[in-house]
C-alpha cells in the first residue's frame, strides 16, 4: 500500500516527532526501468514457466509504476520518526 502523505503525519501526530522526511519517487523509476530492462533480457527463459499473460502483465505494471513515478502521481518515501526527539536533532546522510 502507497498510503497518502497526510495520513501518515496525521496519524502520527502526538506519537513521534517526525525527524525527516526524504523523498525519492522519482530516482525509484530508474529502478523499475532497471527491473523492466533485465525482465526483457531475461524473458526467453522465464517464458515457459510463467506464459505470455504474465510477460503482459508484469511488462504493464513496471512501465505503469515507472510512468507514475516519473510524472509524479507516486511517490516512496523514507521517514525518520522517533519517539520523544533526539538529542541534538537528526542528521541526514544523502
Amino acid at each position: 500500500m502507497l498510503p497518502y502523505y497526510r495520513h501518515i503525519t496525521k496519524y502520527s501526530e502526538g506519537l513521534f516527532v517526525l525527524e525527516d522526511w526524504h523523498s525519492f519517487g522519482y530516482y525509484y523509476s530508474k529502478t523499475l526501468m532497471a527491473w523492466y530492462e533485465n525482465f526483457n533480457k531475461n524473458w526467453p527463459k522465464l517464458r515457459p514457466k510463467y506464459g505470455d499473460e504474465f510477460y503482459r502483465m508484469w511488462r504493464f505494471y513496471l512501465l505503469m509504476g515507472c510512468g507514475m513515478f516519473r510524472a509524479r502521481k507516486l511517490n516512496v518515501w523514507q521517514i525518520v520518526f522517533s519517539k520523544d526527539g533526539l538529542k541534538g536533532g537528526y542528521e541526514a546522510i544523502r
